[in-house]
């Protein structure tokens, strides 16, 4: 603003000489005036301070209606998976997360130990993944159960990736169990020569070790499902897979199929050819990530299911514009559809800023907002045609990374490219403030600065928006697209937020324009 009112009494100075110091005092006292007004600080960007002269600020509503995911993503078993239940979430409901996979041996013909090694006894199967985090309430004890496949497509079909709504069949009952505390999943575990961390351990039960050693390469009959370890094949017709199951719990772990501790432990003893010597140790059956295609060593099936079972109060929600509350989840999970009619009548202006401000609104249950903490990030898209086809943002994902949603600039990408959301610009990431009332409180912000600039300048349609926590996103009306992978955990996150019709104006969702007239 100096530069402004030095520039003007250059021009005094040259014009008007015998006024010049006239001017120059008054412009003085007007520059030191702007310097008293508070700059007005949106997001991350300083911006032009509201000075009702030359730069003004309108707050504009938000009509918010919630929504329910039909989620029909896939989590395939080269990235993380999901598993646990989620009993009792006040907000939200209740989630159950199960595992299904495969593991093989890792050549065939298999057999155990050496080659002339004389196997003595099986000591004790155990089933390990591995451990990658936790979101829930980590007090309470997970309760895993183990099921063996019976689905024969399931088995047969590991080119397959399935939805998260997936689940073959199982049948008969647990052959192992095991109560999970993650609170010491963290803790060293010795295993005879070696150490492992991070592992949850599953033991299996006595008969299936026994089922499972007896199918040895070299006791059994060739060619034959009790020759089981002969080839891909006949392996696959003895064990179709694990259903990894839990029945208690509050909380939602991350398991890695692709890391070196997800596997099977085969305990036993062995009086090993070279020595005669009598030896106790292990052979790791694991999840085949990639295999090949010409049948000899395909890769292990898997599939991830996750159920969400809403509480009464976010169905009750749902398609009501008047709700006081928007609840969002990450996928499988919720979303919001935005309605901004005041963009329509709103003159042509220089939009300096144009922000969505949403803020939470917090359980008055203590420590329910901790134990089940908010999303780190939302995602806002915009609904091309309502129900059936949504497009990304125009401009404003990415300042640097240029992208056309309607590939009218020849060689734009629909989305942004390399860098993908520039969150710094965009915004929509989780921070924490103290509120006017003394809540503490997670709130966002997402910069629609250009789109809103593109309304009121070129009158580009005034497009309804969906806001929700992405896992990934899909655009399938584009041409090859792929699931894009978002900064969220799948699963991972919920927040209740204020909605456009919440009582309190200076809590509620709303857009904020900063702006000078033309």
């Amino acid at each position: 603003m100096k530069s402004i009112f030095f520039l003007k009494i250059l021009f005094v100075f040259k014009r008007l000489l015998p006024t010049a110091l006239t001017g120059y005092v008054l412009l003085v006292i007007v520059n030191w005036s702007c310097t008293k007004l508070d700059t007005t600080t949106l997001g991350s960007d300083l911006i032009p301070a509201v000075d009702n002269v030359y730069t003004f600020a309108d707050t504009l509503d938000i009509i918010s209606t919630q929504g329910i995911f039909d989620d029909t993503f896939k989590i395939s078993r080269s990235e993380t998976n999901v598993l646990g239940k989620i009993t009792s979430d006040p907000l939200f409901g209740q989630t159950q997360a199960n595992m299904y996979f495969q593991v093989k041996p890792t050549f065939f013909p298999y057999y155990f130990g050496n080659a002339r090694d004389t196997l003595v006894a099986v000591d004790s199967v155990v089933l390990c993944l591995a451990y990658g985090g936790f979101w829930g309430d980590s007090s309470q004890a997970q309760h895993l159960e183990v099921f063996r496949i019976s689905d024969d497509m399931f088995a047969d079909s590991s080119q397959i990736f399935r939805t998260i709504k997936y689940q073959p069949t199982i049948s008969g009952g647990p052959i192992g169990a095991v109560d999970v505390n993650v609170r010491t999943l963290k803790d060293t575990l010795r295993l005879r020569k070696d150490s492992v961390t991070n592992q949850i351990r599953i033991k299996l039960s006595n008969a299936f070790a026994q089922e499972l050693f007896s199918r040895d390469s070299i006791n059994a009959s060739p060619l034959t499902i009790q020759n089981a370890f002969r080839n891909d094949s006949i392996y696959r017709k003895f064990d179709k897979g694990f259903a990894v199951i839990p029945s208690s719990g509050n909380g939602l772990m991350y398991i890695s199929l692709s890391d070196a501790r997800s596997r099977m432990e085969v305990h036993y003893k062995r009086k090993m050819a070279n020595t005669g010597v009598l030896d106790s140790t292990f052979n790791s059956f694991t999840v085949n990530i990639n295999g090949n295609f010409n049948g000899t060593n395909i890769a292990s099936a898997s599939s991830n299911f996750i159920q969400r079972i809403y509480s009464a109060a976010l169905q009750s929600a749902v398609g009501q514009p008047t709700s006081p509350d928007i609840y969002l989840s990450t996928g499988p999970g919720t979303y919001a559809n935005l309605r901004i009619p005041e963009l329509d009548t709103m003159s042509n202006k220089i939009v300096h800023r144009a922000e969505i401000y949403m803020e939470q609104d917090p359980d008055p249950t203590p420590n329910t907002d901790s134990i089940f903490s908010a999303p780190n990030y939302l995602y806002l898209d915009l609904i091309d045609t309502p129900g059936v086809k949504w497009k990304p943002i125009y401009y404003d994902l990415s300042p640097n990374e240029p992208y056309d949603p309607d590939f009218k600039r020849a060689g734009y990408p629909y989305f942004p490219g390399n860098g993908g959301v520039d969150f710094s610009y965009f915004g929509g990431f989780a921070r924490k403030r103290i509120n006017y009332l003394g809540e503490k409180v997670v709130y966002y912000t997402i910069n629609a600065t250009r789109h809103v600039q593109q309304i009121l300048s070129k009158r580009t349609p005034n497009y309804g928006m969906r806001l929700y926590p992405a896992y990934s996103i899909l655009y399938p009306q584009y041409a090859n697209a792929l699931p894009i992978a978002y900064n969220n955990p799948v699963a991972l996150g919920r927040v209740r937020l204020k909605s456009g019709s919440h009582p309190d104006p200076l809590r509620r969702m709303r857009m904020v324009i900063i702006y000078s007239k033309i």
